[in-house]
C-alpha cells in the first residue's frame, strides 16, 4: 500500500513537473515568435498549393518529369502509410521532449520546422512541376494534410522529418524515426507522390535549416528550460 501511494506520489510530482515546466515556456516570447512562424509556413504552403491548382484550372501546365527511379517502379497506392508515419513521427517527438525533459527546446523545434514549410511554399511556387506520372492523389483519410496537392519540390514529409531527427538527441528514439523516415521514402516512391530529387533534397533542406538555427537562432533554446544533467 505504501508504495503504491509513493508510486501515485511520484507520479503527480512529474505531472506537476511537466505543467510547470510548460506554462514557463508558455510566458516566453520566443515560443509565440516560433507558433507565429510555424502558422506562416503551414498558410504559405497551402497558398502557394492554391495558386497552383488555380493555374492549373486556367489552363497552366505543369510538365511531368522522367526519373531514373520511378520509372522503374510500378505505382502501389500505400500514401496513409507516409501520412500515418509522420505522425508517429511527431508522437516520438513529443515523447523526447518529456521524456528528456527539454521543454525550453520547444520554441526551436516549432521555428525551424516554420522556416522549413515557409522556404517549401515559395520554392514549391518557384519550380512548378507537375506530380509525377501515376499519381493520383493521397488516401482520402489525410490527403498528404492538404486538400490540394499540388507543388512537389521539396518534400516536406522528408524534409521535416529528417530536421525533427536531427533535433532529437536519443539513440532509441532516433532509430524509431529513421525505421519511419526510410517508411516515408518507400512509400513515396511507391505512390510515385514525389520524384527522388524531391526526396533527396528534402534532407539537404532540412540540413541547411538546421545548421543555420544552430548557429543564428540559438535564443529561441530556452536556457533556463534546459534538461537537468543526469
Amino acid at each position: 500500500m505504501e508504495k503504491s501511494v509513493n508510486q501515485i506520489a511520484k507520479t503527480d510530482f512529474s505531472f506537476s513537473e511537466l505543467i510547470n515546466s510548460l506554462s514557463q515556456v508558455l510566458k516566453n516570447k520566443y515560443f509565440y515568435i516560433a507558433i507565429a512562424t510555424l502558422i506562416t509556413g503551414l498558410c504559405i504552403n497551402i497558398i502557394s498549393q492554391i495558386y497552383l491548382y488555380n493555374n492549373y484550372n486556367k489552363g497552366a501546365i505543369y510538365p511531368e518529369m522522367s526519373d531514373l527511379i520511378l520509372d522503374k517502379v510500378p505505382v502501389i497506392d500505400v500514401s496513409i502509410i507516409y501520412d500515418l508515419l509522420v505522425i508517429v513521427i511527431f508522437f516520438a517527438v513529443a515523447i523526447y521532449v518529456i521524456q528528456r525533459k527539454e521543454y525550453g527546446r520547444i520554441p526551436y523545434f516549432l521555428l525551424l520546422s516554420g522556416i522549413f514549410y515557409i522556404i517549401r511554399g515559395i520554392f514549391v511556387v518557384l519550380t512548378p512541376l507537375g506530380n509525377p506520372p501515376g499519381f493520383n492523389g493521397s488516401d482520402p483519410l489525410f490527403n498528404g494534410f492538404c486538400a490540394y496537392e499540388f507543388g512537389v519540390y521539396p518534400s516536406g514529409h522528408v524534409g521535416n522529418t529528417f530536421l525533427l531527427l536531427l533535433l532529437v538527441n536519443d539513440k532509441i528514439i532516433r532509430y524509431v524515426m529513421w525505421l519511419c523516415l526510410a517508411g516515408i521514402i518507400i512509400a513515396l516512391i511507391l505512390s510515385h507522390c514525389h520524384y527522388s530529387i524531391d526526396i533527396f533534397s528534402g534532407f539537404i533542406f532540412a540540413y541547411a535549416i538546421k545548421a543555420f538555427g544552430d548557429k543564428h537562432l540559438n535564443m529561441f533554446i530556452l536556457k533556463d528550460q534546459d534538461p537537468v544533467a543526469e
